[in-house]
């Protein structure tokens, strides 16, 4: 931005603050004008539909068998999003896309957890609800340090700064001191599970307050202590407020350390008009020193720039797009500085991501990326080349974390898709988010920056390794192992398959070989994730597990890896109803919802007309981090 840009802008904002206003788009229209008529998205959400109550949900057997363990997911209702992905300095925060009344999309407020690991979470109580001027949707967090937006009082040597997240454990103390400890927790998450099961909607959309307590959904609370470390502001959070009329961006500020977030009084900061007009992602700029929002006009296929000093006031500063496949809707906007590995220390190209519904290539939801430059006002893309984050179907609307230590970009997705999510065979529960994935750039076989991702400290949860040896496989050879009943695993491979002997047949054996895992029960069903030496390509074939069927709910996928080469490596994560997979170090991932009827137990490796060379193979269970708390 040019000295004189930036005087214009700060000159903008500075009469803006003046006169009380909010920054309006220079294409936008006031609060009074009409919106444009299309649809506000492009999935229809049955849990909105009026009603004198919600009806009691009672867990099934699908509820607990295809719950995962190290995966988040909601105890009861529905889940889409992950809203304010940010590290406060000692706790990781999810926010999410919520609605505590059912198994479908509608009533949208913002749930919220915290960690401080990315695995194991304690369920905090909603942070944003649905009011009477709209359902809260997506959104992210920052921190404002240094209080530029004057939303956080003075700080004194009394409240030098507020905001401690109690355990479960602590609150439960308070509320139940004559009873023993475990009686504390136990009454406690009673009466939280009983307030969510009691409350009503009344067909208005204004819900009832859930009280301050914490859920805990482990059996060991995170032990939490105060959040945010000493500063002039504090974690503020900007979002959608959504009608059928109107989208409009929303801020909020934390005066507790994000567990509560408050609605600032100005409402809206930026309102240009539209109903399709969502999903804000804010950053810091330090270049330019100021804020930059990443927001999409959904159904025009753009991605919007906006700036800001104080994050109350907008000024509209570029559009990208309509570029790459746009589908019918773009959705949820992450733009972040990533690191270009294996080149000059410090060198960062700059990736934005843009979600699409419906409309991708592989059916329903999907996530692009572009990789560029951006000066603080416009996004110019290196090239022309667009490329999916997955090859899979089931990893969407992801955020990256702000203020990760060590500047490193990790992000959490929707492990799901719009297709059938309100579908699946749980019940009282829908939603899961992927585990974290660190990314970073790395140059392909064709000299293009590529995004390369791959679990964010996954180590951490690996006990000790199921023995596997195996060094090598003959043609028309298997091994097999047993797998830990209900564990997650982690399994690790780096695979040559040699040349096709010339006697060997050809025919469905693959006419260069085949690599093939195969994950089955005694029942007949399986899972496979196989190698074809001709094509050097990778598939995924969940069509044999007999838990779900839909239309949507594709059965196989497919990814080139490296041309020629006929040596890769996996990294598998196979937890309850999930599968990821990530190839040859990251650079092609796979995500996937799976629904065996019953629980897979074995673990085949096998080739066909070519014999492998197993460099590596390793078969960890993972520790559980998540359980959930049973609904009475």
């Amino acid at each position: 931005m040019t000295v004189n840009r930036r005087m214009v802008l700060g000159s903008f904002l500075a009469a803006g603050a003046l006169l009380g206003g909010r920054a309006r788009a220079a294409e936008g229209s006031g609060s009074g004008s009409a919106a444009p008529a299309q649809p506000n998205n492009a999935h229809a959400e049955p849990g909105n539909a009026a009603a004198a109550a919600p009806q009691p949900v009672h867990e099934t057997l699908a509820d607990k068998q295809y719950r995962p363990n190290i995966h988040f997911s909601p105890s009861t209702g529905f889940m889409n999003d992950p809203n304010g992905l940010i590290f406060d300095g000692r706790y990781y925060h999810l926010y999410y896309q919520y609605n505590p009344f059912g198994p479908y999309a509608g009533h949208v407020h913002w749930g919220h957890a915290v960690s401080t690991d990315l695995y194991t979470w304690q369920d905090l109580p909603i942070a944003i609800r649905e009011t009477e001027a709209g359902e809260a949707y997506s959104g992210c967090a920052v921190l404002d340090r240094d209080n530029r937006s004057g939303l956080f009082p003075p700080r004194t040597q009394d409240k030098p700064q507020p905001g401690s997240v109690e355990t479960a454990a602590q609150k439960a103390a308070q509320l139940f001191p004559s009873l023993p400890e475990g009686e504390q927790e136990r009454r406690s998450v009673d009466r939280q599970a009983q307030g969510l099961l009691n409350e009503t909607d009344a067909g208005t959309g204004l819900l009832k307050e859930l009280g301050d307590e914490p859920v805990s959904r482990e059996r060991s609370p995170v032990p939490m202590s105060p959040a945010l470390p000493p500063m002039a502001g504090g974690l503020v959070a900007i979002y959608t407020r959504a009608t059928p009329q109107r989208q409009t961006q929303y801020l909020a500020w934390s005066p507790d350390g994000g567990q509560t977030l408050k609605d600032y009084e100005g409402n809206p900061v930026l309102d240009i008009g539209h109903n399709s007009f969502r999903d804000p992602k804010v950053i810091w700029h330090a270049p330019t020193e100021k804020w930059v929002m990443v927001v999409v006009r959904s159904r025009e296929h753009k991605v919007s720039f906006y700036g800001s000093f104080d994050l109350k006031h907008w000024m509209h500063l570029s559009d990208f797009g309509p570029s790459g496949i746009t589908g019918v809707d773009y959705e949820c906007p992450a733009l972040a500085e990533v690191e270009v590995e294996g080149e000059t220390p410090g060198e960062k190209r700059w990736v934005l991501f843009v979600s699409i519904n419906p409309g991708g290539p592989q059916g329903g939801s999907i996530t692009q990326y572009f990789v560029g430059q951006f000066d603080g006002e416009r996004f110019t893309p290196d090239d022309t080349i667009v490329d999916l984050t997955d090859f899979g179907k089931d990893s969407y609307a992801l955020q990256t974390y702000e203020n990760m230590p060590g500047n490193q970009t990790v992000y959490i997705a929707w492990l799901d898709n719009w297709q059938y999510c309100e579908e699946l065979p749980n019940k009282s529960w829908r939603g899961i988010m992927t585990i974290p994935r660190k990314v970073v750039l790395r140059r392909d076989t064709s000299g293009w920056l590529r995004i390369a991702q791959n679990p964010y400290k996954l180590e951490a949860l690996r006990q000790p390794a199921i023995p596997f040896a195996l060094s090598r496989l003959e043609p028309q050879s298997s091994r097999q192992v047993s797998l830990p009943t209900g564990d997650a695993v982690e399994l690790l491979l780096d695979v040559s398959l040699e040349d096709r002997a010339s006697n060997l047949p050809d025919g469905d054996q693959g006419r260069a070989g085949r690599f093939v895992i195969v994950f089955s029960n005694r029942q007949g069903e399986s899972l496979s994730i196989g190698f074809d030496g001709f094509s050097c390509q990778l598939w995924l074939d969940r069509s044999n597990l007999h838990g779900f069927s839909h239309p949507f709910f594709t059965g196989t996928f497919s990814s080139a890896l490296i041309p020629g080469s006929r040596r890769f490596n996996l990294r598998i994560v196979l937890d309850a109803c999930t599968l990821e997979v990530f190839a040859n170090d990251g650079m092609s991932v796979g995500t996937a919802l799976i629904y065996p009827a019953n629980p897979l137990e074995t673990l085949s490796l096998q080739v066909t007309n070519a014999a492998a060379v197993i460099h590596k193979v390793a078969l960890y269970p993972l520790r559980k981090t998540m359980d959930c708390i049973e609904q009475g």
